[in-house]
């Protein structure tokens, strides 16, 4: 036990001056903006090699030119997560590109709102391929890379859930099912893959200030599928950078930032949580307690 504190402890230590994840590759879904574009560029800061991943790979090559201007490394991988060659086709362009993977956060998605009673096979459908079956097909395409025995370098998969899928919601049967299921994927993962070095966490946000949570009569929206789906939360925040005044329900009194979100997920892929696996970390500024 000694010896393996010692080894993490050198390991950390070791990496301050380089960065938590120095030399490391990580994928991130839904970076172009939000949650997923803090990650990025948080991630590179600390040293790894980010492949951006986004549904519009016009906004992600933004993200990795600015990763690039501040002297790190990355690559724009564009697509659908939901997609049946997506899986194959970032990883290739990864290990291509770097030769190896050592994390997978799974952040793309959204929110299609609809009372029980009133939503569609489609809009269930949906949110449940982009937040589950996705993930699911990226990590196991993955195993060949992660899966790897004798291997002592830090290795993760963190999959991004919500208080919804832990409390439920109002309006979203959907991505509370979405997000709950999640959960358990994670859980069996860490079970699975712990005996191969590989950690896997989640990470339950409640209130970030992004699109998903600003005004809905903003008018932002995401096509799914040749649809169109609306984005926000009508009455919501006027904008994804105001605060606004106390946040009710949140002990901290108001929303976390997507930097501040980001720091939650870096957190569970560097060797500071290098014990710490199957865990969902709530996010929420004290909000449920």
């Amino acid at each position: 036990m000694a010896d393996r504190l010692a080894q993490v402890s050198g390991h950390i230590t070791n990496s301050y001056g380089r960065g938590l994840l120095a030399g490391e590759v990580a994928i991130i879904t839904g970076a172009a903006q939000g949650i997923g574009r803090s990650a990025a560029l948080l991630f590179a800061k600390e040293g790894a090699k980010v492949v951006v991943s986004d549904l519009d790979e016009k906004k992600a090559q933004l993200v990795v030119d600015e990763i690039k201007a501040a002297g790190g490394d990355a690559l724009a991988v564009g697509g659908d997560v939901g997609a049946d060659d997506f899986p194959q086709r970032i990883l290739d362009a990864t290990i291509k590109k770097y030769g190896k993977l050592n994390h997978i956060v799974n952040n793309a998605g959204f929110t299609f709102d609809r009372m029980l009673h009133t939503t569609p096979d489609d809009a269930w459908d949906i949110i449940m391929k982009v937040h589950v079956r996705a993930p699911f097909r990226l990590i196991r395409a993955a195993a060949p890379y992660l899966r790897l025995k004798g291997s002592s370098e830090n290795r993760s998969i963190i999959n991004v859930s919500s208080t919804s899928g832990l409390h439920g919601n109002v309006g979203q049967a959907n991505y509370a099912a979405a997000k709950s299921a999640v959960i358990g994927l994670t859980k069996t993962i860490c079970k699975e893959w712990g005996p191969f070095g590989v950690r896997a966490n989640t990470v339950a946000f409640g209130f970030v200030q992004t699109r998903l949570t600003a005004a809905k009569e903003e008018g932002a929206t995401i096509e799914i599928e040749g649809k169109k789906v609306a984005l926000g939360i009508p009455g919501g925040k006027s904008s994804v950078t105001s605060t606004g005044g106390p946040t009710p329900g949140i002990p901290l009194g108001r929303g976390a930032t997507p930097d501040e979100a980001a720091a939650s997920v870096l957190f569970l892929a560097s060797p500071l949580a290098s014990f710490v696996s199957g865990h969902t970390l709530e996010v929420t500024g004290g909000a449920g307690i």
